[in-house]
């Protein structure tokens, strides 16, 4: 069989994994918090017939040598957390991380999850909670009922207007946990991630201090996905899975021409 045929196939199974995360990030091109992802291409071993620098003669020596590669393969998908536009809503309870850092959300089975996703509303309880499953926001914080104003300054403090009381009272203080890979974290849906080995673990730090990101209330984050970088992306990633399916079929007429003349 013909070297080549396995090879474009492995550039075929590349490109294919390519143009999914692509189709994925322009999918979430909308998603708040959103961070994009890159495949991360690695070619595979090689035929090592002449060895670069092995004898070619009692005097001199081969400068290059001779390797065959078997083609390439993605090895893995890289998150990319550069910051995303700011969205102004004027929502109180929508909360943005300007910045590095995640908020801290409590999931059902009593662990941690990170997002950078702060569309936040109240329960039944008045608890602050994500909008779309009603995770809990952590450290918790409850609004009271008769409260008819809430304030978050840039370093966390969540403060609540009280009728008849001269000044607000504090409810609690947020929190921004950073990791020192953020693209060790594994993304389970949801906006949310998850801490990893490769992560390491969280710190946690007061908002604006100490290279955590300070909060904005009133604001959300867009997603980082540059639409047009993608396009030309999924055009590039086409026309090399193009090439690579010319390659199979120029092998198979040189196959099939070679058979003819036995």
């Amino acid at each position: 069989m013909h070297p080549a045929l396995w090879i474009s196939k492995t550039g075929l199974d590349a490109k294919q994994r390519d143009i999914a995360v692509i189709s994925n990030n322009l999918a979430n091109a909308s998603t708040v918090g959103y961070k994009k992802s890159r495949a991360v291409f690695e070619d595979l071993l090689y035929q090592n017939i002449n060895q670069p620098g092995g004898r070619s003669s009692q005097n001199s020596e081969l400068p290059n040598g001779l390797m065959i590669g078997a083609g390439s393969k993605v090895v893995s998908t890289q998150k990319i957390f550069s910051q995303g536009n700011h969205m102004t809503t004027d929502n109180a309870l929508d909360l943005m991380v300007q910045g590095h850092g995640f908020f801290e959300v409590l999931m059902p089975d009593g662990t941690i999850s990170y997002t950078r996703n702060g569309q936040f509303t109240t329960d039944s309880n008045g608890n602050i909670v994500t909008s779309g499953e009603g995770y809990q926001l952590q450290p918790t914080m409850t609004i009271p009922p008769e409260a008819t104003e809430l304030n978050v300054s840039q370093d966390g403090e969540v403060s609540v207007k009280i009728p008849g009381q001269a000044e607000n009272a504090v409810i609690g203080n947020l929190v921004v946990t950073t990791f020192i890979n953020p693209s060790g974290l594994e993304p389970i849906g949801q906006n949310l991630y998850k801490q990893t080995g490769a992560s390491g673990d969280p710190v946690q730090g007061v908002p604006g201090l100490e290279g955590h990101g300070f909060i904005v209330q009133g604001a959300l984050e867009s997603s980082n996905v540059n639409v047009t970088e993608e396009l030309v992306g999924l055009i590039e990633s086409q026309r090399v899975y193009e090439m690579n399916s010319k390659v199979i079929s120029a092998v198979d007429d040189m196959l099939n021409f070679a058979i003819q003349q036995l």
